[in-house]
């Protein structure tokens, strides 16, 4: 039985990737360290390296303007380091990340988390092949590149500020249309449940949540989300109003101006948290 509909056009993507190099860039600042790498890659047909970059700041403006498909970053950098890069990564740009460092601690935390691979300098061939081979099987698996970000990104955010941080640089995973964005959590105003979907709402728009409500609930638990109806969590700094509709009753109105009314069970718990 050959393929059909979405089978066929998921093995002609597979196809055509393959087939394309793996876009790379080469972030380090110490210019001997670039070369091995550069050396090294060169040797692979399936890898093209699109550029080089010696700092965070320079490392973010060529992510947003080249895109590549994978980024070998070094952690202890001047300027923007350790996972400054990742937190500040350009919107609607996902690329798959691999942790070059001299220190271990840094690198086995950065893979646990979510990083795609590491590598301890100085750099064996057989590592970097590991590597790269952890790139091919997961390029084009743009959601699960998503979701290794946003884990990183949130581990490291923990890890430099401490257990009680819960918002600041930390991000989660939106679609729009057939692309993902990494979101920060402060610039969500709400997460809203319809049936099977959750939207997230944002001051400009709306994307696909990839978590049931209950599951980025659990996430965000302590922070500043707050239920305030079995099928809604508002971000309480962005509420601007609340106007009462009876005893039990509320009106919340947020900072885009949307509203949302408070269930009755929900109505004292939300009222502790604005301290109203």
């Amino acid at each position: 039985m050959g393929l059909e509909g979405p089978s066929l056009i998921r093995a002609a993507k597979s196809s055509m990737m393959e087939a394309t190099p793996i876009r790379t860039l080469i972030v380090d600042d110490e210019p001997v360290a670039r070369q091995i790498l550069r050396d090294e890659l060169a040797s692979m047909a399936d890898v093209e390296i699109v550029g080089e970059a010696e700092d965070g700041n320079q490392a973010l403006r060529q992510i947003g303007e080249l895109r590549p498909d994978l980024v070998l970053l070094d952690l202890q950098m001047p300027g923007l380091g350790r996972f400054d890069v990742i937190h500040r990564l350009p919107a609607g740009v996902l690329p798959m990340i691999v942790i070059v460092t001299a220190y271990d601690r840094y690198a086995v935390g950065a893979f646990e988390a979510g990083a795609l691979d590491y590598l301890l300098k100085p750099v064996s061939r057989d590592r970097l092949d590991k590597a790269l081979g952890r790139a091919r099987r997961l390029r084009g698996r743009t959601l699960e590149v998503a979701e290794r970000l946003a884990h990183l990104n949130d581990v490291a955010t923990l890890r430099e500020a401490g257990s009680a941080a819960t918002s600041g640089t930390r991000k989660i995973v939106g679609r729009a249309g057939e692309e993902y964005y990494l979101l920060p959590i402060d610039d969500v105003l709400a997460f809203q449940a319809e049936r099977e979907i959750v939207w997230i709402v944002t001051a400009r728009q709306r994307f696909m949540a990839t978590q049931t409500l209950r599951g980025i609930e659990a996430r965000l638990l302590g922070g500043v989300f707050q239920r305030v109806h079995r099928a809604v969590l508002v971000n309480v700094n962005h509420v601007r109003k609340m106007t009462p509709l009876s005893s039990l009753r509320w009106l919340l109105t947020l900072s885009n101006g949307q509203e949302f009314i408070v269930s009755k069970r929900q109505a004292h718990h939300v009222r502790g948290m604005l301290h109203w």
